[in-house]
């Protein structure tokens, strides 16, 4: 008789099938790029595996702070995936509070539920998922 083997299956994460193909791909391209390079680097070898992946992204994409209606500046997300998901990528070991601190605010700026903080660092990728609680 075969057994089948169960499969580990979190029901309490947000767009869980989404977000690890976006994970993978980040593993996919520290496996042939190493560490140790440029933010910007990663940021476009990340958005060429995604397409290759048929994930539907935008990249760079204007976010406006609005007071009372008028736009009073702009920060920009390096990655919206599938208008659901925002992507960060981040250089270093770790990830600071004012990196967590910018991802929540992207989030409630554009009323979006999760993102991705992805550091590639010498030890490999590294990867937090943020909650913004609506």
């Amino acid at each position: 008789m075969i057994k089948q083997a169960s499969v580990l299956k979190r029901d309490d994460l947000i767009y869980p099938e989404l977000s690890y193909k976006i994970i993978g791909r980040a593993f996919d391209v520290f496996n042939e790029i190493g560490p140790g390079l440029l933010e910007k680097y990663y940021q476009k070898a990340l958005a060429q595996a995604l397409k290759g992946s048929g994930i539907s992204f935008l990249e760079q994409v204007n976010c406006p702070i609005k007071y009372q209606d008028e736009v009073v500046g702009r920060k920009f997300l390096d990655f919206l995936v599938d208008d659901k998901i925002i992507v960060e990528i981040k250089r270093g070991l770790r990830f600071s509070k004012s990196h967590i601190d910018q991802v929540l605010e992207y989030l409630k700026l554009n009323n979006l539920r999760l993102a991705i903080l992805i550091t590639f660092s010498n030890d490999g990728v590294v990867f937090k998922r943020i909650i913004n609680q609506l």
